[in-house]
């Protein structure tokens, strides 16, 4: 079980190091095609597909290119057998925080995300 939790540690490695740097094509490496991520917005649920955002990582300056702090860290990963990860993270674009809720499965090419809930925060 410790290799599977090292192989999903990474994959969230890799998710990490992708939104910090804006680097869509290593995200794209970790989503699966079909993956959606969703939020609230005035209260109403939005959902954006992972081709969609990842146009708009490209198209946004990173967090590495501006010279922005980088916070991330994995809260919890929770696993249900050993194909299955649910997994919290809080990450930071300035000025938005983000707790994210990413669930990951292990399919025929490794581990990957397909989904992606998330909430954050605006400060100054």
């Amino acid at each position: 079980m410790s290799q599977n939790r090292s192989s999903v540690e990474a994959v969230v490695q890799a998710y990490f190091d992708g939104l910090y740097e804006g680097d869509a094509e290593k995200l794209g490496t970790i989503f699966h095609p079909s993956a959606d991520l969703r939020w609230v917005e005035k209260g109403e649920l939005q959902v954006l597909t992972v081709p969609d955002w990842l146009d708009r990582v490209r198209k946004r300056p990173s967090g590495k290119a501006e010279g922005k702090p980088r916070e991330d860290f994995i809260v919890t990963i929770d696993r249900s057998d050993d194909k299955t990860a649910f997994i919290k993270v809080r990450c930071q674009l300035p000025p938005r925080y983000f707790t994210d809720y990413l669930v990951a499965m292990k399919l025929a090419d490794g581990w990957q995300i397909v989904s992606k809930s998330y909430r954050y925060d605006l400060r100054e």
